[in-house]
């Protein structure tokens, strides 16, 4: 296994049970206690992690993996939901991005639609994911829009007031959300603030608003809101929705699409 593979299972662990202990650790990955404190040692230098005597526990109250280390997670569920997305996007709109892993792959089903291999533009996409506009920049046929602001290194988003400017002076068709939790009550939220922010904004700026998230983010609550439940047209999840879950989102005037 290499490092990072090591490093990406030891931090879902971690986010799993909140604890790990060096030896059970090492059993789980079936390496040795020594390479467990050394990655334990190299993650904390990195604030990824609190090392504690004999082990590890989760950095802060509210924890976050950075983009590079979610993206197995839930995989072949967000692909089949990103393909459902790009799937509801009109060739020659514009779409607006959130950063995430979902929203990710919904920008490469998007890029691999034959509908979408041409045109002046193809799709007009408005992100503030600089990994999103990074992988759509290549094909002449769209045309990219970033916002300004600063980056933030866990999401690759940018944040801030900067952000804000671009997105105050233009209009979206649809708005496509990336979220860490999605409840009736509670609404679309994110773990920053700052973050939640601009993709408030987004959904503002936006004929209509698309929540893209598997079921493990249905019913949970998160720190900063980023929209009601009433401000989302459509929902895009995996068919391990529970039934209830569904119910309610429709109950509430939501479309729901389960892949």
């Amino acid at each position: 296994m290499s490092r990072d593979a090591r490093w990406k299972a030891l931090l879902e662990l971690l986010v799993e049970r909140g604890r790990l202990d060096v030896e059970e650790a090492a059993a789980e990955l079936e390496v040795s206690s020594a390479t467990i404190r050394r990655d334990f040692d190299q993650l904390a230098e990195q604030q990824m992690l609190v090392r504690t005597r004999g082990g590890a526990v989760v950095h802060g109250v509210s924890y976050e993996l950075p983009l590079r280390y979610k993206t197995a997670r839930h995989a072949s569920e967000k692909q089949r939901i990103a393909k459902a997305v790009a799937g509801l996007v009109t060739p020659g709109t514009a779409v607006g991005l959130t950063g995430g892993t979902t929203t990710t792959e919904v920008a490469r089903a998007l890029a691999v639609r034959p509908d979408l291999a041409s045109g002046s533009p193809a799709l007009t996409v408005v992100t503030n994911a600089l990994n999103i506009a990074n992988e759509l920049a290549v094909r002449p046929q769209f045309k990219i829009v970033v916002t300004g602001g600063v980056a933030r290194a866990q999401s690759y988003e940018l944040i801030g007031p900067l952000a804000d400017g671009v997105l105050s002076q233009i209009t979206i068709d649809v708005a496509v959300l990336g979220v860490v939790a999605f409840d009736v009550t509670h609404g679309a939220a994110a773990h920053d603030e700052a973050e939640a922010a601009i993709n408030r904004l987004l959904c503002e700026r936006a004929e209509r608003v698309i929540v893209a998230a598997d079921s493990s983010k249905l019913g949970q609550r998160a720190f900063a809101r980023i929209c009601a439940a009433d401000a989302v047209d459509t929902l895009v999840t995996d068919t391990a929705a529970g039934g209830d879950a569904v119910r309610r989102f429709e109950e509430a005037g939501i479309q729901v699409v389960a892949v």
